[in-house]
This record gives C-alpha cells, sequence and structure tokens, in this order.
C-alpha cells in the first residue's frame, strides 16, 4: 500500500478517535452533544474527499493532508472539550501541561494542512526553496508559539484563564515574542495562499493551469477566515466571526481540491476567483480604513464612541465603490488578461462605432486580436437567415471550433467561435456582443434588401423596355398595316368618285372590304390592350379569378372571403375539369361582392400571381387539384394557390416566379413559394387601402 493511502486512512482513524474522545469529555462535562457534532461534521467535510481521492489517485500527496485537516479539526473540538472539564474544576491527566503547552495554540492546526496543501499541490513536490523555506516555517511556528505561550506572563485563553503556570514563567519578552510568532504564522499562511498564483503564472500545462486556479480560488479562504478574525475583534470585541471563516475554509479548500483533480474544467473558475479576490483585497482595505478612522476619531472623541462608529462607517462606505471598480480592473488584467482585453476591446469598439469612427464589422478583428486568437470568427445571422455569414456575406466554418450562439431579446442573431478561447469565455462575450452583433445583421438585412430593390427596379425596367418593344413590333407588324391598308383603300374610293362620278355604285364592295379591315384591326387593338390589363379585371378581381378557373383541365376549388362585409355561408362546391365555371365564393360578401373598390395595381398583381401559378400547375405540376383562395381584410389583398403535385417550384430571376416576386414587390407586398413532395404553395399578400 503506498504511502500516502497509509497515511490517510491512519489520520482518518485519527481524526475518528479524537471525535470520540471529543464526546465522552462532553458528555463528563455535561455540555451537551451539539457541539461534539459539530465539531464531528467539520472534521469529516475534509475527511470524505480525502478518502475519495485516495481511492482514485493512491499515490496522490494531497491525500494525507486533507485528512490531516479532518485530523486537526477534530483536535480542536476535542481541546474545547478539554478545557470545559478544566473550568469546570475536574481537569483530566495532564492538564498541568497540556493546557498551557498545547491547548493555547491548537488553533493553528485548522491552517497548517490546508497551507502545506496550497505548497506542494498538484504534483505533491515543493517548487523551490523559497516554498521549503514556507513549509518549514509552518511546520515550527505552531511549536514556538506553543513553547512561548506556554511560559509567557499572564493569563491563559478562555476558559483556561484563571489555570496556572505549570511549566513556569518566563521573561516578559516571552509574551511580544509570541506574538511576533503568530503574526509571523499569519504571513506564512499568506505566503502559502499566494503559492499556486505564482505557480500557475510559471507553468505552461493548460491542465495544471486549470487545477491551480482551483485552488488558488480555495486559498482565499485562509485570508478571508484571517480577515473575519480581524473584523470579528474589530467590531465585536471577539473572535466569533472566525467560525463562518473556518467552516468556509474547511468546505471550499477540500471541495476545490477535488474538483481540481477529477474534473478541472468543470466551471470557468477565473470570473469567481477574479471576483473572490476583489472583495478579499476590498475588505482588507475597508478594515485598515475602519481601523485608522477609528484609532484617530477614538483618540478624540472616545473609543467606543457613537461619532468615531459612524465616522468609520460614512468614510468606507464612500470608498467601497471606487476602491472595488478600480481593484477589479487590476485584478482582471493580472488574473485574466484574456478576458480584460476582450471586453475592453469589445467597450472600445461600441463606443467608436456611436461616434462614426469604426464600424462594428470590426468586431471579430478586435476581438481575435484581444484575445490572441486569429482563428475567432463572429457569424450574422439577419432576419429571415438561416447560416451565419462574416462581415463580407461569406458562410461561417465553425466545424473546428468551440462555438456559442449569440442571442439578443431571445432570438438567436449570430454566433461565436474560436479555437484558443475557453467556452465559458465565448459565452460571456457572446453576451457582451449581442448589440454589436445584432446592428451588423440589421445592416446586413439593409443593404440585402436594398441590393434586392436595385435589382428588382432594374428587372422591371427590362421587363417595361421589353414590353414596349412587343408593343411597338405588334402595333407596327399588326393593327399599323391594316389601319394604313385602310387608309389607302379608303383614298382610292374618294379618287375613283372624283374620277368617276358614275361608280360610287361600285363602291360597296371596297367600302364592305374596309369595315371589315377595320373590324380587324379593332381585334388587334384589343387583344393587345387586353395583354396590358386583362378585361376581366373590369368586372372586378373575383369575377377574373373565376374566369381563370373556368376550363382549367384539372378539378378547381376557388374561395373568395370578405372579411370587411357581412357574408352569407355558402358550402364550396368542387368543380370537375372543363365542367364550366368555377364555385361561387365560400363566403359570398352581401355587399360589395365585386371588389371593385380594390386598386387597379393590386387587383392586377394578384391576378397575375394567380395566372402564372395555375400555368404552372398545369404545366409543370402533375396535379389532381388544385385550390385558389382569395381574401380581402386588414387593409390586405391575400391570394393562395395551392396543388397537390410534385413541387420543385422556386423563385428564380428570369423566370415566371421570379418577375412575379418583383411585380408583387412593386406593389408594395411580398410573395412567398412552398414547393417540395407534398405540392407547391404560392401566396402573395397585397397591402390594400379600401
Amino acid at each position: 500500500m503506498p504511502w500516502t493511502r497509509a497515511s490517510t486512512l491512519l489520520l482518518t482513524a485519527v481524526a475518528a478517535a479524537l471525535a470520540v474522545v471529543g464526546a465522552v469529555l462532553a458528555a463528563a462535562a455535561g455540555t451537551g452533544p451539539a457541539e461534539p457534532l459539530l465539531w464531528s461534521g467539520l472534521a469529516a467535510v475534509p475527511l470524505v474527499p480525502a478518502l475519495l481521492l485516495t481511492a482514485r489517485r493512491p499515490h496522490l500527496t494531497v491525500a494525507p493532508l486533507l485528512a490531516a485537516a479532518g485530523a486537526g479539526a477534530a483536535l480542536n473540538g476535542m481541546a474545547d472539550r478539554y478545557l470545559d472539564l478544566v473550568a469546570a474544576g475536574a481537569p483530566p491527566p495532564g492538564a498541568w501541561w497540556v493546557v498551557p503547552l498545547v491547548l493555547q495554540f491548537s488553533w493553528m492546526l485548522f491552517f497548517v494542512p490546508f497551507a502545506l496543501l496550497a505548497l506542494v499541490f498538484p504534483d505533491g513536490r515543493l517548487p523551490g526553496p523559497r516554498s521549503r523555506v514556507v513549509a518549514v516555517g509552518l511546520l515550527v511556528t505552531p511549536v514556538v508559539a506553543a513553547l512561548l505561550g506556554a511560559v509567557a506572563p499572564g493569563a491563559y485563553r478562555e476558559p483556561a484563564a484563571d489555570h496556572p503556570h505549570t511549566l513556569g514563567t518566563g521573561p516578559a519578552w516571552t509574551g511580544p515574542a509570541a506574538v511576533v510568532t503568530v503574526a509571523l504564522f499569519g504571513v506564512l499562511l499568506l505566503a502559502a495562499a499566494v503559492a499556486p498564483v505564482l505557480r500557475r503564472r510559471r507553468s505552461t500545462d493548460p491542465v495544471e493551469r486549470a487545477r491551480l486556479r482551483w485552488l488558488a480560488l480555495a486559498g482565499l479562504g485562509v485570508p478571508a477566515t484571517l480577515l473575519l478574525c480581524w473584523a470579528s475583534y474589530l467590531l465585536l470585541g471577539g473572535p466569533d466571526l472566525v467560525v463562518v471563516g473556518l467552516a468556509g475554509m474547511y468546505v471550499g479548500i477540500p471541495a476545490a481540491t477535488a474538483v481540481a483533480v477529477l474534473r478541472h474544467g468543470l466551471y470557468d473558475v477565473d470570473r469567481a476567483y477574479a471576483a473572490t479576490l476583489t472583495w478579499t483585497a476590498v475588505a482588507t482595505g475597508l478594515l485598515a480604513v475602519y481601523s485608522l478612522v477609528a484609532f484617530a476619531v477614538g483618540a478624540v472623541a472616545g473609543q467606543g464612541s457613537a461619532p468615531t462608529a459612524a465616522a468609520a462607517t460614512a468614510v468606507c462606505a464612500a470608498a467601497l465603490a471606487p476602491m472595488r471598480s478600480r481593484l477589479r480592473r487590476v485584478v482582471d488584467a493580472r488574473i485574466d488578461p484574456q478576458r480584460r482585453a476582450a471586453h475592453d476591446a469589445v467597450a472600445a469598439l461600441t463606443r467608436a462605432s456611436r461616434d462614426g469612427s469604426a464600424r462594428p464589422e470590426e468586431l471579430a478583428g478586435r476581438l481575435g486580436a484581444a484575445v490572441g486568437d486569429p482563428t475567432l470568427v463572429v457569424g450574422y445571422r439577419p432576419p429571415g437567415g438561416d447560416t451565419p455569414v462574416d462581415a463580407d456575406g461569406r458562410p461561417v466554418e465553425t466545424a473546428d471550433r468551440v462555438a456559442v450562439p449569440v442571442v439578443r431579446d431571445g432570438r438567436r442573431v449570430g454566433v461565436l467561435a474560436a479555437a484558443a478561447c475557453s467556452r465559458s469565455l465565448l459565452r460571456e462575450l457572446a453576451e457582451a456582443v449581442a448589440l454589436l452583433v445584432e446592428v451588423v445583421c440589421l445592416r446586413q438585412e439593409a443593404r440585402r434588401a436594398q441590393t434586392e430593390a436595385e435589382a428588382g427596379r432594374a428587372r422591371l425596367l427590362a421587363v417595361g423596355d421589353a414590353e414596349r418593344r412587343r408593343l411597338e413590333r405588334d402595333l407596327h407588324d399588326g393593327a399599323q398595316q391594316r389601319l394604313v391598308s385602310l387608309g389607302m383603300t379608303l383614298r382610292l374610293a374618294q379618287r375613283r368618285i372624283h374620277a368617276e362620278p358614275g361608280a360610287a355604285a361600285g363602291l360597296d364592295d371596297v367600302l364592305e372590304a374596309a369595315v371589315a379591315e377595320l373590324g380587324t384591326a379593332v381585334a388587334e387593338l384589343r387583344r393587345i390592350a387586353h395583354g396590358l390589363r386583362p378585361s376581366g379585371l373590369d368586372d372586378g378581381l373575383p369575377a377574373a379569378l373565376r374566369g381563370l378557373t373556368a376550363h382549367l383541365p384539372l378539378p378547381v376549388r376557388l374561395e373568395v372571403v370578405d372579411e370587411q362585409a357581412p357574408a352569407r355561408p355558402a358550402a364550396p362546391v368542387p368543380v370537375p375539369a372543363g365542367a364550366g365555371p368555377a364555385p361561387l365564393p365560400e363566403r359570398t360578401p352581401a355587399t360589395d361582392p365585386d371588389w371593385l373598390d380594390v386598386p387597379d395595381r393590386v387587383a392586377l398583381a394578384a391576378y397575375y400571381v394567380v395566372g402564372e401559378a395555375l400555368t404552372n400547375t398545369v404545366r409543370h405540376a402533375g396535379a389532381t387539384r388544385v385550390e385558389v383562395h382569395a381574401a380581402r381584410g386588414g387593409g390586405t389583398v391575400r391570394v393562395r394557390v395551392r396543388d397537390d403535385g410534385r413541387g420543385g417550384a422556386a423563385v428564380r430571376p428570369g423566370h415566371g416566379l421570379g418577375g412575379l416576386a418583383d411585380r408583387v414587390a412593386a406593389a408594395g407586398g411580398a410573395l412567398a413559394v412552398r414547393s417540395d413532395g407534398g405540392g407547391t404553395e404560392v401566396t402573395a399578400e397585397l397591402p390594400c387601402a379600401s
């Protein structure tokens, strides 16, 4: 069995034996079971992780040190019960040397095992000669303090203040020497608490650095306990508050040690460490200020007076906020410079973006430079987008990086990814940059909308030009030629009448031909005009839709809903292919049935959407039925065409649906196409002021 495991088990047995002896002494003194149970529980806290660690890592040196801490707590509990018997006038055997030599300074055993643990963690070796000096001092100073305190003139600590100096009384200097030794012990404890911090700064192993940070966080419990003792004597006149510090130390240090060894990456300990160190430094400063002010004012107004306490409290309150903020910046810069630099970069970019001296799109470059990670990327998800893109619109790859989402007001607006940052730091930065990321998303969306609007206008101009050229060609080749021919025919008839007055009777055939030619020209013009605006819209959009669906080669179901007028329900009637007009609306408006007040541009756009969708359904979808739904209400006209075909339709520039999207957008509306294996659905919403 390794010596570390054997020592752990032996110290655990010693702690159990001391707890039993303490319970027996408590029963003899009649103090009740509450205090023995409290001390036994405090001793058991470090023993549990000690046994766990020695079972998982039998060669680990920290396990026997944790067990020694448990034994020290059990010894102090037994010492208090021993002193109770001494105070009750029934001193146990050996009280003549135990009281003056051991019990006065047994409290040091609370701290020695934890201080040694801080020196040798995590590999069980002292890192250098300075650490060896500190370790030797931690072992020697309690013995020296006990020897000096045993023979120092004056009373012992309560409750054995009246116990005689059975070991003799030394010279007068032994009392101050004992106080100096105790102060030296406090300095050694602080040096041990700082050791994990210094060792972490020298280490290049990321795992060792993470483990040392856990112990450094827990090691702050040692100076925190000393501060509580100082505050307790300052405010309460006794060491009552030190119990709180001891309990926190006995819970925090063993728990942090176990986590550091077994699960060092469990939590981002840097933030907790920086906050704890900041508040520890603030508490030290405030206690020093309070002590100085209380001493200075007390020299004038008298110690313990109300003005003394009020003045000291006021000065501490005034110093609290600036002291904390300045200390936090200093601590963050020294403890976690990566996090501090990242937050400073975000704050600087936010200020520069507001005054116009920088662009929020610079976020990725500035963050990457701040944290020293050139692989850091920021992905933006504009409204309606699914794939994150960078500031230039290129897709962002996050597969080989640690990635966290950026959320703003409950909506995911981007992603933050890096290879050399912890996930906890990225989560913190994601919260800090959420506003900047949202601004970039909105800027990208605005640029995209502007680009699409410009492209749509260009396409509409191109379509208009092409339509104008077609009209010119149709007029030139059709109606114009017929009208020119008709004019020439009439001119010949006029000349013939003037040349041959008796030939008027023979002009019937000529005029008949001219009339026929005129009728043909009129029909040509009507056909051209129908291409510009369907004549069916003269009777309103519902009538035009009935005309569109009247002779489709597949069953069609038409619904027209007017939410602006009272309606009478009518059951829809499916119409088989070629069976004549489509059924009347499912809800036939009682008034204004033809929607003649719908603006012409809205009705025309809705008509073309339905017409193009029906044409695509008949030609390409392979559908067995189609549904057409039109509704007006809330200042909007909505049309929807849905079939059960094979799907595959998409809005592509230069194609039918792409042109429809431009036409609908020009009318102030929006076109949506959903097309999959379950069919195609084309929906258009158009603003209507009626």
